[in-house]
């Protein structure tokens, strides 16, 4: 398992840095056109890849990052048990959304994001909600388990928060990815919130539910051992995708969907966070209150070094 901790974290770092590089390339070098002349062959090159490919490095790269993370701390099952839902649900809402406006509004995908399935979806958008989603919730499940309630209150509090936890990601990330100066896609029924309806947003939650929940009830096919487990790559990974989506949306002055994703997503993340470092007891992630699976310490150390 050294191995694959080693593996997550040098993908962990791919997708901060090829973000980094996408958002020089997209607020620096993009709008001076002049810069681009001055640039070396090799320079010219590079920024010609970035446009053309590294929103897919970069979702490949996180996609990748977590699902080791889930394979080196949960095990096989409990990683697909997420990973195939959140993927294939996803898929079917983005389908079904960029087909008819349902759920989230009516809305198309331009290029930059790579090959689109059917010709409506990039294949790197599931693969997001996958990353993101799985980070949210298994934050919010381990932040939970510190209270002293149900299991059953746990696991649906857990679905609720990660699927908000999703959703403020989106406040900010829909309009640094849509009403920038080089939009990934657009919005063909354009809404009241910075160009978004507010259909988008319960078509975010609702998405996040539907597959959080059957990946819940994936996962009590085989209960759980909560094992030991780190969780700071979840946590660099919510607050960074986070932060790439502030960056761009603040490069073009939209700035209260920003303050809306802190109160509702970064605050919360961080204190659940928090509270799952500071509880030394954890128990199974199962209806089982019979102590057959015994509760572990759970030492937390830092990370080293769509629509």
């Amino acid at each position: 398992m050294k191995q694959a901790n080693r593996i997550e974290r040098t993908l962990l770092w791919g997708h901060l840095f090829s973000m980094a590089f996408g958002l020089a390339g997209l607020l620096v070098v993009l709008p001076n056109p002049e810069l681009v002349a001055q640039l070396p062959d090799i320079g010219k090159t590079a920024f010609s890849w970035s446009l053309a490919g590294g929103g897919v490095i970069y979702m490949l790269l996180g996609c990748a990052a977590v699902a080791v993370y889930a394979y080196r701390t949960l095990g096989v099952w409990h990683w697909l048990g997420f990973m195939i839902p959140a993927i294939g649900l996803s898929l079917g809402s983005e389908l079904l959304g960029t087909s008819t406006g349902f759920p989230f509004g009516h809305y198309r995908y331009l290029t930059g994001l790579g090959y689109k399935i059917a010709g409506l979806v990039p294949f790197t958008i599931p693969l997001s909600w996958f990353y993101l989603g799985f980070s949210a919730y298994i934050i919010a499940r381990l932040g939970l388990n510190s209270f002293k309630t149900p299991s059953w209150v746990k696991e649906i509090g857990a679905i609720v928060i990660g699927s908000v936890l999703l959703t403020s990601w989106d406040f900010v990330l829909d309009p640094a990815m849509s009403q920038t100066a080089m939009p990934f896609w657009v919005w063909d029924q354009p809404g009241a919130f910075f160009g978004m309806p507010y259909q988008n947003f319960a078509g975010w939650f609702g998405t996040g539910v539907v597959y959080m929940t059957v990946a819940v009830l994936l996962w009590k096919v085989k209960p759980l051992r909560l094992p030991k487990i780190d969780l700071s790559l979840p946590l660099v990974m919510y607050l960074s995708n986070f932060g790439f989506a502030t960056i761009m949306s603040m490069a073009e002055g939209i700035y209260p969907p920003v303050l809306l994703g802190v109160i509702t997503g970064v605050i919360p993340v961080v204190i659940l966070y928090l509270k799952a470092s500071n509880t030394e007891e954890f128990s199974s992630f199962s209806d089982n209150q019979n102590n057959e699976y015994p509760s572990v310490k759970m030492p937390v150390a830092s990370v080293g070094g769509n629509k």
